[in-house]
């Protein structure tokens, strides 16, 4: 998995992430619970799942998963020949 910080560094608050993300092949980002910053995942392309609380949903262009603190998330890469590219925004909670 590949990850760059977006915003680099700097500040932009009330953010405190945007991650651009490509998942290979295959791949798949294990099931984790946020516990520092809400999220939201955006499907930029590819094919994919993402299991948000254990429920599984399709993921892929223009697909947005919001997750609240203390919910888990999972992402599967369902393709053998194409990365899945996604978004990551995070945001400070208030």
């Amino acid at each position: 998995m590949l990850v760059w910080d977006l915003l680099g560094g700097q500040q932009a608050p009330p953010f405190s992430a945007v991650l651009s993300c490509v998942l290979e092949e295959g791949g798949r980002v294990g099931r984790h619970v946020q516990q520092a910053c809400p999220e939201i995942v955006i499907g930029l392309a590819g094919h994919g799942e993402v299991r948000v609380d254990g429920v599984s949903r399709p993921f892929g262009p223009g697909a947005v998963v919001h997750l609240p603190l203390g919910h888990s998330l999972e992402i599967v890469n369902e393709s053998t020949e194409a990365p899945l590219r996604y978004l990551i925004v995070k945001a400070e909670p208030a």
